[in-house]
């Protein structure tokens, strides 16, 4: 059995800032659990950006912490906590200062000062990158800050569950992948940055390590999870392969364009047009499409529209979105420089996670989460494009530094007998959900379950939601968890076991989709991306609430706890 102060799981952005804030608090035996190595991580995938109010940007000098606060909070339809994003935007100027001075390699100005450029629902020039491969830039800064110190990673491992016991955290049981054995590792202190739940959704720009598994766990463990039910769907997925092409395309001046030739954003944000926030531009070019104005419309792989980059230039597209074109040339056989670029709304982000505090506590000593698996509550029902880097080293940052002080001030109990006990435990319970899954005489196909969830909550959980489609949605997903009983493994063999893998995080994935449609169907309001045909406006009076969910034998058991409002009273959100 394995034993260390504090046990970071994910090695992605948030996971990496913590077990740096905690090494560099005083705590040496911090180690990071990573599925991949940590450059792998889906950190890499966010591309157009980081906010901060550097104010460099022409057009963004009178940029200050209180606007960006205010565009954060009026982009999460008011549901965000105010005072955890009064944290993260008086961090964010901080964070990326320190970013450049370990070597973050960010886009320059003339002048020398970090460039900045336009995203959805900012009012200034807020958005500091590096060309379109921000999140590669400064993962690699931050592995190296890693290396630098010496952190022990155990890459390969995947954590089958959290451990807890008597309201205090125990440690984890992992799987080393490449040995198929499961190792129980103690922790005086445990951080969970495993990331969003992407992959349970059709139409996903996650990568494939985004399951949810990390939430399931947590949610097993009997903390529960907060705000589920709000889903981003980024407006400019690449059809037919819903590649991720970064908001800084439209930030650099890209145009939405229908069948017709129209710019339609101008029906939907006249002023904001093609930089409204991410949920108003993917339900207008979903309406486009399924009013006839889209592309393809009733075509393999669905409908879209053009995003169009071609009046920008050469230059300008080679200098500053060298990934989207290359992406292009790649995967859809266009050069965006010639042609336009066909795309449609693809899920993209989870709003909501472990409900964490702004420390990154949870309700369970010991037990931490930060980026996009928690919900610190900062983007509400609607997270406005680069604020999720900074959320991931903002709050990464802060919940290392905070489990730091808690191992040092004495945590919580160091009764080793009883740790152990309880790793032991969970081992067992491992083993046998394992043993259940390869000696089951089950007939069922865990691929074939996969992916009728993942159109299940494309279709009934999307975009656009209505009573009967939930219901429906929730009575599919049950259908499919008792189909998982008869679920087999085929691959029985120890060494890398992929199918094991995809069939043990399977349970969790559909316990996460049945929060995210029960919580939808509770909320009878539209706020954010969370849009119900038949409750189409806000409903501050009964809604203007946190959804937690907690689970129980026969489902979610949902509660609701206030929103925190300290400066900026709810207001019609206009662009």
């Amino acid at each position: 059995m394995l034993s260390h102060d504090i046990v970071i799981v994910g090695g992605g952005l948030a996971g990496l800032r913590a077990a740096i804030a905690a090494h560099d608090a005083g705590i040496r035996d911090v180690v990071v659990v990573s599925q991949v190595t940590p450059v792998r991580a889906h950190s890499v995938a966010a591309a157009g950006g980081i906010n901060g109010a550097l104010g460099n940007a022409e057009g963004g000098r009178d940029d200050s912490w209180e606007r960006h606060m205010y565009d954060t909070v009026k982009g999460s339809d008011f549901l965000a906590d105010q005072d955890a994003v009064e944290v993260m935007v008086k961090e964010a100027v901080p964070v990326i200062l320190e970013m450049e001075h370990w070597g973050c390699p960010f886009s320059r100005n003339p002048d020398g000062t970090i460039a900045q450029r336009p995203f959805g629902g900012a009012g200034f020039p807020r958005t500091a990158y590096a060309a379109d491969k921000t999140g590669h830039a400064l993962i690699h800064t931050m592995f190296q800050q890693a290396i630098k110190r010496q952190i022990k990673m155990y890459q390969e491992f995947m954590v089958l569950r959290l451990v807890v016991a008597e309201g205090e955290v125990r440690g984890i049981v992992a799987l080393d992948i490449l040995r198929g054995e499961l190792v129980p590792i103690r922790a005086r202190a445990v951080l969970f940055a495993t990331g969003g739940a992407g992959k349970i959704y059709a139409r996903s720009t996650n990568n494939l390590l985004n399951t949810g598994t990390g939430m399931a766990m947590a949610y097993e463990a009997g903390i529960p999870l907060k705000d589920m039910e709000f889903i981003q769907f980024h407006p400019t997925g690449l059809w037919g392969t819903n590649i991720l092409m970064t908001e800084g395309a439209r930030g650099e001046g890209g145009y939405l364009v229908n069948n017709q030739g129209e710019r339609f954003m101008a029906r939907y944000a006249p002023k904001a047009m093609e930089l409204a926030p991410r949920d108003i531009v993917a339900r207008s070019i979903q309406t486009e499409i399924n009013e006839g104005r889209g592309f393809n419309a009733d075509g393999p792989g669905g409908g879209y529209v053009h995003l169009d980059l071609r009046h920008l230039g050469r230059a300008k597209i080679m200098e500053r979105l060298p990934e989207v074109r290359e992406i292009c040339l790649n995967f859809a056989g266009l050069d965006p420089v010639e042609q336009p670029i066909p795309v449609q709304p693809s899920q993209h982000y989870t709003m909501g996670g472990i409900d964490v505090n702004v420390n990154g506590e949870s309700r369970v000593r010991g037990f931490y989460a930060a980026g996009e698996c928690a919900c610190v509550s900062v983007h509400g029902a609607n997270r406005l494009g680069g604020n999720s880097l900074l959320d991931t080293i903002v709050f990464g940052k802060i919940a290392g530094k905070h489990m730091s002080e808690f191992v040092q001030s004495g945590g919580r109990s160091r009764d080793a007998a009883a740790d152990e006990a309880a790793l032991r435990e969970a081992v067992r319970a491992v083993e046998a959900r394992i043993r259940a899954l390869e000696d089951a005489p089950g007939t069922e196909n865990g691929g074939d379950i996969r992916q009728d969830l993942r159109e299940t909550m494309f279709q009934k959980v999307g975009i656009f939601r209505d009573e009967a489609t939930l219901a429906e949605a929730i009575r599919d997903i049950r259908r499919l968890k008792e189909r998982y009983r008869n679920v087999k493994i085929r691959h029985t063999g120890k060494v890398f076991n992929l199918d094991l893998i995809q069939q043990y995080e399977l349970g969790g994935m559909l316990e996460v989709a049945e929060v995210i449609a029960a919580g939808a169907l509770a909320r009878r309001e539209s706020r954010g991306s969370h849009y119900r045909l038949d409750y189409r406006e806000r409903d501050d009076a009964n809604f203007l609430k946190h959804t937690l969910a907690f689970r129980t034998p026969e489902g979610p058991r949902l509660e609701y706890s206030p929103v925190t409002i300290t400066r900026f009273q709810p207001e019609a959100r206009r662009y």
